[in-house]
C-alpha cells in the first residue's frame, strides 16, 4: 500500500515536472483545457456569470448601504434634536420637512442609523407613557456598543417597572448590569435590579445586587446606599 502511494506521488511529481520542463507537455495540457471549455462552454459561462454577478452584487449592496446610512444619519440628526428638546411628537413623526424616528425606521431600517432610530423611538415612547411601544422598539434595537446596549436593556426594565411587571423589569436590569460591566453605569443598573427584585419579594436576589455594588464598585455614587440596603436586607434575613 505504501509502495503504491509512493509510486503515485512520484508519478504526479514527474507529471508536474513534465509540465514545467516540457513545452510539448504544457501545450498538450492547455489543449485539453481548451477542449473541456469548448465542450462545456455553457457551464463555464454560467459559472463565470454567477461569480461576476455575486461580486458585483456585493459591491453594489455595500455602496447602497453606505449611501442609505449617510442619508439616514442626516435625517436622524433633526429627529434627535426634537427628542432632546422634548418635542416628542415631532421626534417620532417628523415636522413635515424632516423625517421622524418612525419614518427613518421604515425607510432606512437596515442601516446603522435606522437601527439607532429604534432606540430613540423606544425612549420617546417611554417618555410619552406608551410602555408597550417603548418595549417593542427597544427590543428591536441591537448594538455592539456596550453603553448604548446596556442603556436599552435598562430602559426596557423601566418600561416594565411602570407596568408593575417587576419580574421582567428585574431581568432586564440584570441584563443591563451584566453587559460589559463598568463603574459608571453598572451600579445604577444593579440598584434598579435590587429594587425590582425586592418589590417582587425576592430579597435574596436584591441582597446579591447590593453586595455586588459593595464588593466591586467602591467609590461609586451608589456605594453608600448599597451598604445601607445590604445591612437592612441582611437584618431581615436573620429574623
Amino acid at each position: 500500500m505504501a509502495k503504491t502511494k509512493k509510486a503515485s506521488a512520484r508519478k504526479g511529481k514527474e507529471h508536474g515536472n513534465d509540465l514545467l520542463e516540457s513545452p510539448e507537455a504544457l501545450a498538450e495540457q492547455l489543449t485539453r483545457t481548451e477542449e473541456f471549455i469548448e465542450k462545456n462552454r455553457q457551464l463555464v459561462f454560467a459559472i463565470g456569470a454567477v461569480i461576476i454577478l455575486g461580486v458585483t452584487g456585493f459591491i453594489f449592496y455595500n455602496y447602497y448601504q453606505s449611501n442609505q446610512n449617510t442619508a439616514a444619519q442626516k435625517e436622524l440628526f433633526q429627529a434627535v434634536y426634537y427628542f432632546e428638546a422634548d418635542s416628542l411628537g415631532q421626534a417620532l413623526n417628523g415636522d413635515g420637512n424632516n423625517y421622524g424616528f418612525l419614518d427613518i425606521i421604515d425607510l432606512y431600517g437596515s442601516t446603522k442609523a435606522g437601527n439607532l432610530a429604534n432606540f430613540y423611538a423606544g425612549a420617546t415612547y417611554l417618555k410619552m407613557g406608551d410602555f408597550e411601544s417603548a418595549i417593542r422598539y427597544l427590543k428591536s434595537f441591537g448594538a455592539s456598543d456596550d453603553l448604548v446596549q446596556a442603556r436599552a436593556y435598562s430602559l426596557i426594565g423601566d418600561a416594565y417597572m411602570e407596568q408593575l411587571d417587576y419580574k421582567n423589569a428585574a431581568d432586564y436590569y440584570q441584563q443591563a448590569s451584566d453587559y460589559k460591566p463598568n463603574k459608571q453605569f453598572t451600579p445604577v443598573y444593579l440598584t434598579k435590579a435590587a429594587i425590582a427584585y425586592e418589590r417582587q419579594g425576592d430579597l435574596s436576589a436584591a441582597l446579591k445586587c447590593y453586595t455586588t455594588i459593595v464588593d466591586k464598585f467602591y467609590g461609586a455614587a451608589e456605594y453608600q446606599d448599597a451598604k445601607k440596603h445590604k445591612a437592612r436586607l441582611e437584618a431581615l434575613a436573620s429574623k
